[in-house]
């Protein structure tokens, strides 16, 4: 495969895959937006009906959010890859109109919902498709492609990892490639080896009333006793072991001449080696029942309960992924760069497959500022962008790796 071709190729045709870009950024696709997140998902399936794929929208379980997306190419034979990207995005509409963020070209940038994370690793995705269709043809029709869009964040629905695993599972999927944002610069490419996993949680203290004034002994104050169970789980914060303890919300009591009887905490607990989350997350749940504040007058105990919300199990570093990452690693050789491997604190898609498929994730343009809407005229805040540039030596990486990685397969 010529490299100088494919890079003319594909510098031919990037202002057409911005243009595709636009008209996704321009489409509200926030999780709680169905109609915008099904119209995005129309669009794109058009967009990759160009390619041969075939659409099928699965409705995700939770009747608030839009459809998923699978597009699907059945190969000669069936060796498959997989492929995931996202629909929705973070930005709800009035907080898009609010800022002023929408799609705006300034100079290396481009600004606009999504743009980074994730359209902007669709539209690399189709570029890297196309480009093994024009440069690859046999090996594009032998192989079946199996394409993924969740319609909502990775930790507010676990259907679509379900969905996922139902769709790639078996033996002949070589890989399963995430198209989440990553760095790329004149001497390295970044891609993502692991991820934290996530648990969440809610606190919820009972004391008992009193009045403040003339009763005060008779209280069990259940703000006190949450301020007690809040320094018990910043506590479990050690970033040596990559585990962070996140207290994010917290309320309680109604009037301040009145002690008050009930107080109530959200938090999230982050890490990536799969013990120290379980050991984390035991002793989150084990400070149920903890009671150090009582009642002067009659002892009487404030009581703490934990409830475990939803989990995402961490994806560690694991050989299926190794073995990609030396794949991207000689492509990027090919290439003239370095490959950087990084493990990730964020959630993707690839905590609810890797340990069945080999994934490799930050395979998307690069950009920054991700889940960013707000901007300030001395820079201290700026909206989320892309950088199109890198989408042509982002493809060129992508394609050299898949290619090596179906002809040693």
């Amino acid at each position: 495969m010529n490299l100088t071709n494919m890079q003319t190729y594909l510098e031919q045709n990037l202002p057409r895959c911005l243009e595709l870009l636009r008209q996704m950024v321009d489409i509200n696709s926030f999780t709680a937006n169905p109609e915008g997140v099904n119209q995005l998902g129309q669009l794109t399936a058009q967009v990759f009906a160009d390619l041969g794929f075939t659409a099928e929208f699965i409705p995700s379980i939770y009747p608030q959010f839009g459809k998923h997306l699978v597009l699907t190419r059945p190969g000669a034979s069936d060796r498959t890859i997989g492929c995931i990207s996202h629909l929705d995005t973070v930005y709800p509409p009035e907080e898009e109109i609010h800022n002023n963020f929408a799609w705006r070209v300034e100079g290396e940038r481009i600004y606009g919902p999504g743009s980074n994370d994730i359209k902007g690793g669709t539209i690399a995705l189709y570029m890297m498709l196309d480009a093994i269709r024009a440069f690859a043809p046999a090996v594009y029709d032998d192989v079946t492609w199996v394409l993924l869009f969740d319609s909502s964040e990775e930790d507010m629905a676990d259907d679509f990892g379900r969905l996922c695993r139902q769709r790639l599972a078996g033996d002949k999927t070589l890989a399963a490639l995430i198209f989440e944002a990553g760095l790329t610069n004149k001497e390295e490419f970044w891609v993502v080896q692991s991820r934290k996993g996530m648990g969440v949680f809610t606190v919820s203290v009972e004391g008992k009333s009193a009045h403040a004034g003339s009763a005060h002994q008779s209280g069990a104050n259940a703000i006190v006793q949450m301020a007690d169970v809040v320094q018990q789980l910043a506590a479990l914060t050690d970033y040596g072991r990559d585990v962070t303890v996140n207290v994010g919300k917290i309320g309680g009591g109604t009037v301040t001449n009145r002690v008050p009887h009930h107080a109530e905490a959200g938090l999230e607990m982050r890490a990536f080696a799969p013990d120290v989350f379980q050991e984390t997350l035991d002793k989150i749940m084990g400070l149920t029942g903890r009671a150090t504040i009582h009642s002067a007058a009659d002892n009487y105990p404030c009581q703490t309960a934990v409830n475990l919300v939803r989990i995402t199990p961490p994806w560690p570093r694991n050989e299926g992924t190794s073995r990609l990452t030396r794949i991207w690693e000689e492509a990027s050789g090919q290439l003239g760069r370095r490959l950087v491997c990084e493990d990730r604190g964020g959630l993707s898609d690839g905590n609810h497959l890797w340990d069945i498929v080999p994934c490799l994730d930050g395979l998307g343009i690069a950009g920054s500022n991700a889940h960013c809407s707000e901007r300030s005229s001395d820079g201290s805040k700026d909206q989320e962008y892309c950088l199109p540039a890198t989408l042509v030596p982002k493809t060129m990486l992508n394609v050299t790796a898949v290619l090596n990685l179906i002809t040693g397969a």
